[in-house]
C-alpha cells in the first residue's frame, strides 16, 4: 500500500486542500490540519478500495477530496480496531476508532453518500512518532 493523496483543512469546514507532504507531530496530529493539537483525532485514513465500493452502493463517484479525510490510501482496507498501527514512511499511527461518515457528504457528494461509506469511512489514528508523511510513501501494518 502507498499514500495515495494528503488533504488537510484549516479550520473546521474549510475546504480540503491537497497536498503533497505534511509534518506529523507525535501526540499533536498535522502541522496545518483543523485537528493539530486535539488529543486523540489527528489523522483520518481512507482507501481507495472502500471509496470504489462507496461509489459502486451509491451509483456516483465518491471524490477523495470530499471525504474529508486527511490520508488516502492506494488500496487496501484500512485497519479499524482500537490499537492496530500503520507505519507510514517514518511516521507510526495507531487507531483510536473506526470513523463514521458524517451527514455533511450527503451536500458535498450527494444523497445517500454516507449511508453508502458507512462501513467504508476508513478509521482515525492518533500520531505516535513524528515525521514527514508524503504522497507516494510506503504504508505497512505494524505490530
Amino acid at each position: 500500500m502507498r499514500v495515495a493523496a494528503l488533504h488537510t483543512a484549516p479550520a473546521r469546514k474549510a475546504p480540503m486542500v491537497a497536498v503533497e507532504r505534511v509534518e506529523a507531530e507525535a501526540g499533536r496530529g498535522l502541522v496545518g490540519d483543523r485537528y493539530h493539537g486535539t488529543k486523540h483525532r489527528h489523522v483520518s485514513v481512507q482507501s481507495r478500495d472502500d471509496l470504489a465500493a462507496a461509489a459502486e452502493a451509491l451509483g456516483a463517484p465518491v471524490p477523495e477530496d470530499r471525504t474529508r479525510r486527511t490520508l488516502t490510501l492506494d488500496q487496501g482496507e484500512v485497519p479499524t480496531e482500537p490499537g492496530a498501527q500503520l507505519v507510514v514512511g517514518d511516521v507510526v499511527l495507531e487507531v483510536v476508532r473506526r470513523a463514521a461518515p458524517c451527514r455533511v457528504m450527503d451536500e458535498t457528494i450527494g444523497p445517500g453518500a454516507a449511508r453508502a461509506l458507512h462501513g467504508r469511512g476508513g478509521a482515525i489514528f492518533r500520531v505516535l512518532t513524528s515525521g514527514t508523511i508524503t504522497v507516494g510513501d510506503e504504508v505497512e501494518s505494524a505490530g
